[in-house]
């Protein structure tokens, strides 16, 4: 009797979905730095990025929706923070864009105070994804908000667009030179492609594992109180 042919030697199956997107709920927008904002204590993770760095097409392509970030002909448009509630576990944040060049300064200085206030008062927060196009050096926008992240202390994934947009021995050595200006090691970044879905589950990975150690910490038991003498 014949059975099912067997697996060819060597092959392997596909890794699952790290992030498998079961419910996306839109929280709404917060304008201001004292403005509305969700009151959920889920962990936090945000996005952040200069304009037209791929942000709209990274998250279309993270949660596997086609129009999840709407994705505008215009950067620099989006003026607010928006909140996602991702299958319930934890919140999406999506920052503006910063450093668009045709935006008015008065506008800019507007967006500075809301993504700050935003990273420094909320305890929520778990991580920050920030964005950097593989074709461009990093502005000095970029390195003012590393410098913000790290004087915040908050866990940062450094993850790199567009690497469709150049060969694969160019979007390495742009790694590298980025990596080298930002002095960090090329393996703290992820390479991204929104068309080729490239960096996907690495990056999925990553948010996932900040997730659950966000989680362990509020499940953790109380630390006992030292007994009073007798």
């Amino acid at each position: 009797m014949s059975g099912a042919p067997a697996e060819e030697a060597g092959a392997t199956r596909p890794a699952p979905d790290p992030l498998v997107i079961r419910s996306l709920e839109f929280l709404g927008p917060m304008a201001t730095v004292d403005g509305w904002r969700p009151t959920s204590t889920l962990p936090e993770i945000a996005f952040a990025g200069r304009s037209n760095v791929g942000k709209s097409s990274l998250l279309n392509r993270l949660v596997r929706r086609k129009a999840f970030a709407r994705v505008s002909r215009t950067p620099g448009r989006t003026r607010e923070i928006n909140f996602f509630s991702v299958n319930g576990t934890f919140v999406l944040s999506d920052l503006p864009g910063y450093g668009y060049a045709r935006i008015s300064k008065a506008r800019q200085a507007e967006w500075r105070p809301l993504i700050e206030g935003y990273l420094r008062r909320s305890p929520n927060l778990r991580g920050v994804v920030q964005l950097l196009d593989v074709r461009r050096e990093p502005t000095d926008d970029d390195r003012l908000m590393l410098d913000l992240l790290a004087d915040i202390g908050v866990p940062t994934i450094i993850c790199v667009t567009k690497v469709d947009k150049l060969s694969k021995p160019a979007a390495a050595a742009q790694m590298e030179a980025i990596a080298r200006t930002l002095q960090l090691d090329p393996e703290q970044m992820i390479p991204f492609s929104a068309v080729t879905g490239e960096g996907r589950d690495e990056l999925a990975e990553a948010l996932v594992s900040l997730v659950a150690v966000s989680s362990e910490h509020a499940t953790d038991p109380p630390a006992a109180s030292p007994a009073e003498p007798d």
